[in-house]
């Protein structure tokens, strides 16, 4: 296996930290090379030998991110990999402390003027995720895993547009609570139509 030079790395980092850094006071459009390579401390020269563009640096932040959100999914899978929703404790949920670390990222991720790449980026990793995840018990196998997977990933990318959209108005916590209420509900199919109806009627 080649080897990889340390100070690639090191020099990837601090791209990284300036763009994160100007992305919290700056739009990204309005972002420019120039501004990177001064708050990172390095000058152009370097920016350009390993990027082409600053569209190119976002593409490997966005890489770097979606793969921390995965791990972020899987922390209550690694001390018990048959978890349910039943037996989940929202302590151990970790993808909306992920997702609220990094809020000045994914507002501009799932802003509604944002680009439908940037979705499907973060859509195509939670569906790998979902069938990494689910375990059909049924022999028969009369669920499309692909469209298991999907259904799956758009619920979850769905609620984090909603907080996001909403500037984060709830807790981590409180997004944990709810996030193991839906997967019950979800599981246990108990959700009345008419219920749902009288709830949301002014």
């Amino acid at each position: 296996m080649k080897k990889v030079d340390t100070r690639i790395l090191k020099t990837k980092e601090a791209f990284h930290q300036a763009f994160f850094l100007l992305l919290q006071e700056t739009p990204f459009e309005e972002m420019t090379i120039s501004m990177i390579c001064k708050e990172a401390g390095i000058n152009r020269g370097t920016f350009y030998r390993h990027y082409e563009t600053k569209d190119v640096l976002f593409e490997e932040v966005i890489e770097k991110i979606s793969d921390d959100l995965i791990q972020a999914y899987y922390i209550p899978y690694e001390a018990n990999p048959k978890l349910t929703p039943e037996t989940l404790d929202s302590t151990t949920i970790g993808i909306f402390q992920h997702i609220f670390t990094y809020r000045d990222f994914y507002r501009i991720v799932f802003a509604k003027e944002s680009s439908i790449h940037l979705h499907t980026v973060f859509f195509d990793k939670f569906k790998e995720l979902m069938l990494d995840i689910i375990a059909f018990q049924t022999k028969e196998q009369i669920i499309n895993p692909e469209l298991f997977a999907s259904y799956h990933a758009y619920s979850i990318i769905g609620m984090i547009i909603e907080w996001v959209n909403n500037d984060f108005n709830y807790t981590v916590e409180y997004m944990n609570e709810q996030f193991i209420q839906i997967l019950n509900i979800s599981a246990q199919q108990k959700i009345a139509p008419s219920t749902v109806n009288e709830k949301n009627l002014r």
